[in-house]
């Protein structure tokens, strides 16, 4: 049975565009490429629809994350399997 474990991917915008669709399907896309990309790093698979966003606006804070004036922070959660993706776990503001 493989191992599973999480990572997240991050994308900061304009606070202003939040209620723009477009606008916030784009970061959410870059969100998903940087999980991706660090999944990859890692050799780790992604798992296909696995993906999970938190979106924050001004003053909004989570994990220790708070976002900052006049930004958008998009948070992307994803599941990863592979040798070693048991260790991976997206805890807190980073990846641990």
């Amino acid at each position: 049975m493989g191992e599973n474990g999480t990572l997240f991917g991050w994308s900061f915008g304009d606070r202003e565009r939040e209620g723009e669709q477009d606008y916030l399907d784009g970061l959410k896309r870059d969100a998903l490429k940087n999980a991706v990309q660090d999944a990859a790093a890692r050799d780790a698979e992604v798992v296909p629809g696995s993906e999970v966003f938190t979106i924050l606006g001004e003053g909004q804070a989570l994990a220790s994350v708070e976002s900052p004036q006049g930004s958008l922070v998009v948070r992307c959660t994803i599941h990863v399997t592979g040798p070693g993706a048991a260790e991976l776990r997206a805890e807190g503001p980073i990846n641990g």
